[in-house]
């Protein structure tokens, strides 16, 4: 093939030196013959060609359409079926892709998955070994084998990256080659322990045809080591704070600059899915959908437009490096029943102690104490009718259950709170006053120290689609059902 496209060159190079040369010629334009100076091919060859070039321009409109689609989604499931207060992401990373489960957190900056020690050992070098942690408590039902994936590929304890990016970084470096060994302590007091390197990660694009793609680049935790009682039930976590090396950064700078959930109801079956997505989200755009509230299921995103969603709500977003990896919001106030609480402006001020932030990994919203003592007051009081009863951890809670055996039909005090800009998150009363135990309810907030910052836990977001605009430093939310 080769030799007869420069048979061509010369034949045609030729025609133009004699059209160039020719007296008649204009100036203007020059025809030339073309001739066959090959045999001809059979109707099977021309075939067979015919459907070489179209698989070439199909596998090009395939990478234009992976590197032009506006969004990607990740099926997302609470883990109450596991006992734990956690919701789940599944995930599948390297080449060629392994599946996992992680915990949904937009507290972490590293993603994590629990890594087959002895495949550990031996993407990093015989001889570094021995600089790797003690051996996970617990054998996990999925492991990463980073040496079945083409495309891991270890961060040097001596590079950059390693020194100056990654806080959590040990810095021992016994030879440049060793790879970068980590100890992520988490505020629970759970921890992981292992080597960090880069892979590339699965994705399935948002459309109405289902294509996959890869994600590239995205910085991983081997973890050979750990503690705590939610990763039990998962096989690590997933990055979803703000953070250069998060998982969630990585993703939104490539699709549209924000990311997505709606976390369904804590007690939620197994089988009932919503979505983390990146990218624009269609529940988010002005285009009134077709029910009163949101979906949560992907489908083709179109152009976004926030201020014009029915029912959708946003606030600034607070990007502090004192909150780093987590995503502050400014809070004005709370109120019960319509009446604004007495707590003091410093406890939402992060410049005075205070601050408030949103947590997808925390379960119990947690408020600093100022704010907990006047909410936890107010609630109590519109609940003083029902007999109260002892149950850990709560300090507030009652017997639902009447004297034949049903339910109490005890009307709940709303309760709301107000964000900059007049944005209120006014969640389900289900929230907030919430089943611990059979015939049981508890006020299901907890108390924080102070000063400190009070946090909004996944179950007072349940419920809601959440999207968190990072190129825009906005917070937007909406009721939703978020269930596909």
């Amino acid at each position: 093939m080769a030799g007869r496209r420069r048979v061509v060159v010369l034949v045609v190079a030729a025609a133009l030196l004699v059209a160039v040369a020719s007296p008649g010629a204009s100036g203007k334009s020059a025809r030339f013959e073309l001739l066959r100076l090959a045999p001809a091919a059979s109707l099977a060859d021309l075939a067979r060609m015919d459907r070489e070039r179209m698989a070439f321009i199909s596998s090009r409109g395939r990478r234009r359409a992976t590197e032009t689609a506006s969004a990607f989604a990740m099926p997302l499931s609470s883990g109450a079926y596991t006992g734990t207060g956690q919701y789940f992401v599944r995930f599948r990373v390297g080449t060629p892709a392994q599946p996992f489960l992680l915990v949904a957190d937009t507290g972490s900056d590293l993603t994590w998955v629990k890594c087959h020690r002895a495949a550990a050992a031996a993407s990093a070098s015989p001889r570094n070994a021995s600089s790797l942690p003690a051996p996970a408590p617990a054998s996990p039902r999925r492991t990463f084998r980073p040496d079945k994936s083409r495309t891991w590929a270890p961060i040097p304890c001596s590079s950059a990256t390693c020194r100056e990016s990654l806080p959590f970084s040990l810095a021992a470096c016994a030879t440049p080659a060793n790879p970068c060994a980590y100890d992520y302590r988490y505020k629970d007091g759970s921890a992981a322990r292992g080597t960090v390197g880069v892979d590339s990660a699965t994705i399935a694009l948002s459309g109405r045809a289902a294509r996959k793609a890869k994600l590239r680049g995205v910085v991983l935790g081997c973890t050979t080591s750990y503690n705590g009682q939610s990763f039990l039930a998962s096989d690590g976590v997933l990055s979803l704070g703000y953070s250069n090396i998060s998982f969630a950064s990585r993703a939104a700078s490539r699709f549209g600059g924000r990311f997505s959930y709606c976390l369904v109801d804590h007690l939620a079956p197994r089988n009932a899915t919503s979505y983390l997505t990146f990218g624009p989200n269609p529940a988010f755009s002005s285009r009134r959908p077709s029910e009163g509230i949101a979906s949560c299921k992907p489908a083709p995103a179109p152009t976004p437009a926030p201020a014009g969603a029915p029912g959708a709500r946003q606030t600034p977003l607070v990007l502090d490096h004192r909150t780093r990896p987590f995503y502050a919001v400014t809070v004005k106030g709370v109120s019960v029943a319509g009446e604004l609480l007495k707590i003091p402006r410093a406890v939402w001020d992060v410049e005075q102690g205070g601050g408030a932030i949103l947590d997808s990994g925390t379960s119990l919203t947690m408020l600093a104490k100022p704010a907990y003592r006047a909410v936890v007051a107010a609630l109590s009081k519109r609940l003083a009718g029902l007999p109260r009863v002892t149950m850990d951890p709560f300090d507030y809670c009652y017997n639902w259950t009447s004297p034949s055996g049903s339910d109490v039909a005890a009307p709940l005090p709303m309760l709301a709170v107000h964000f900059a800009g007049s944005a209120r998150l006014e969640p389900p009363a289900k929230s907030y006053v919430i089943d611990a135990a059979p015939g049981v309810k508890c006020i299901g907030l907890q108390e924080g120290p102070w000063p400190g910052l009070s946090v909004i836990g996944n179950i007072l977001q349940q419920e809601h689609l959440w999207e968190y605009d990072l190129k825009n430093r906005r917070l937007r939310f909406k009721r939703s059902r978020c269930m596909h």
